[in-house]
């Protein structure tokens, strides 16, 4: 499959893109997470193309998505209109979404705030905000401190990143689960360290945390009740740090109405380490649509 990138301006904000795949069928969008870029989906995207457009977007903040000053563009709720109003700019008034860590917060936000464009969403690796921010224990705290460091004022964590940003964002892909750095592709990792070498990603990726503690706990708080409406796959590492702390799938069902799930080879970013039983996993949730 060929990908080929593009850009578009979303109130205000230039949103980063790759699109690819089948003319028709079901729309695909896929969101990274932390501290990663749309490349991660490189290896996974293409096993989607034959049957299905193919949407690869950089989050506000990452990658070579705009990087804005103000703390607002990067609550999940901002990001997920954005990111909606982009697929409308490509013509999916309905889509699905396959998403990792923030981009996964991001698809949870979307489901909640845009149900009628959702036709089923996969989240990778990650509890409800609300849950993980208000019943937190010190095994949580210590294995996602990073959730606190970053969210701390300008220029603190950025500060103490900038002299050596490679060590400190690869101690991240090798600090929530069993992995190594060589189980990481070199081409995606060459994107990583690219976005990182940026002093504004790196603040950039410090206010999506600072949001995250304000903003966006806010806006959950004020929507414990809801549940995502559309079918839902739950997707984690075996051996990562959520699977060991917590019950990923009950902590989901209060906020699902249709929930499949499955633990899957690896830790946090098995969607890096382990891509062809993350190809296969999903493609087994598509076809059930």
């Amino acid at each position: 499959m060929t990908l080929t990138a593009h850009s578009a301006h979303i109130d205000g904000l230039t949103i980063a893109y790759e699109v690819g795949g089948a003319p028709t069928g079901l729309p695909l969008l896929f969101l990274h997470g932390f501290p990663q870029t749309r490349a991660m989906w490189h290896p996974i995207a293409p096993a989607f193309a034959a049957s299905h457009p193919i949407v690869l977007a950089d989050l506000p903040g990452y990658g070579d998505s705009d990087k804005p000053e103000s703390l607002k563009p990067y609550a999940f709720r901002e990001m997920a209109r954005r990111l909606a109003a982009l697929m409308s700019d490509l013509g999916h008034e309905t889509f699905a979404v396959i998403s990792h860590d923030r981009g996964a917060r991001v698809a949870h936000r979307m489901a909640l705030d845009h149900p009628e464009r959702l036709a089923a969403v996969t989240l990778m690796d990650i509890i409800p905000t609300h849950t993980l921010l208000t019943e937190l224990q010190l095994p949580v705290a210590k294995s996602y401190y990073h959730w606190f460091f970053l969210a701390q004022p300008a220029p603190f964590p950025e500060s103490l990143i900038a002299p050596d940003p490679n060590a400190f964002y690869e101690s991240c892909l090798l600090g929530w689960g069993s992995a190594k750095i060589t189980d990481f592709h070199e081409a995606q990792l060459a994107a990583y360290r690219k976005a990182w070498a940026n002093p504004d990603t790196r603040r950039a990726m410090c206010n999506d945390y600072r949001t995250a503690l304000t903003l966006d706990l806010a806006d959950d708080t004020a929507d414990l009740g809801a549940k995502i409406q559309c079918p839902a796959q739950i997707l984690y590492g075996a051996s990562g740090a959520m699977a060991q702390l917590y019950d990923v799938p009950a902590t989901w069902a209060p906020k699902t109405t249709q929930q499949t799930h499955a633990a899957l080879p690896g830790g946090h970013f098995f969607p890096d380490t382990a891509p062809a039983e993350t190809t296969e996993a999903v493609k087994t949730f598509l076809a059930t649509l």
